[in-house]
């Protein structure tokens, strides 16, 4: 059994004029994106993040954590004795956004594929929510005991 380097190489050596076609292993012609450079590619790509958080602000879900995180955040640093609780507690609001955004992600490129009813698309979706649940708990967690330590000393 090969791996993928040695078998990309063993395809052009047994035929050399593979890399000649204009079109082959080149992502140009499919995405003229990638060829910015500098600040460029990265103003554009803080648009293409602008253009997420404004897409998952119309999902339900995203638009209750972030709401949710206008508390939750300033609530951190009340609650938070030191800066690393403050960053636990901070960083699993974000991250459950994060997760969430993810997985509307995987929806929406799954709604794309076709609306029909698939066992991978199902699969693929309750993956998504269970990453969603998971982080949902794990903040709860970190909140819970923070909340503990400030009641109980």
């Amino acid at each position: 059994m090969t791996s993928g380097l040695a078998r990309s190489w063993w395809m052009f050596k047994r035929n050399p004029e593979i890399h000649r076609h204009p079109s082959f292993m080149t992502i140009d012609h499919v995405n003229p994106q990638k060829a910015r450079k500098g600040l460029s590619r990265i103003f554009h790509a803080g648009g293409y993040s602008i253009a997420g958080l404004k897409a998952g602000w119309g999902e339900t879900a995203f638009r209750q954590e972030a709401l949710l995180a206008i508390f939750l955040i300033p609530g951190a640093f009340w609650l938070g004795q030191t800066w690393v609780e403050v960053s636990l507690l901070c960083g699993s609001v974000i991250f459950v956004m994060v997760v969430e955004l993810l997985n509307t992600g995987i929806e929406t490129a799954i709604d794309r594929i076709g609306t029909e009813w698939h066992a991978l698309s199902k699969r693929a979706k309750d993956m998504g929510s269970a990453a969603v649940l998971l982080s949902l708990f794990l903040c709860l967690g970190i909140w819970s005991a923070a909340i503990w330590k400030y009641i109980h000393g």
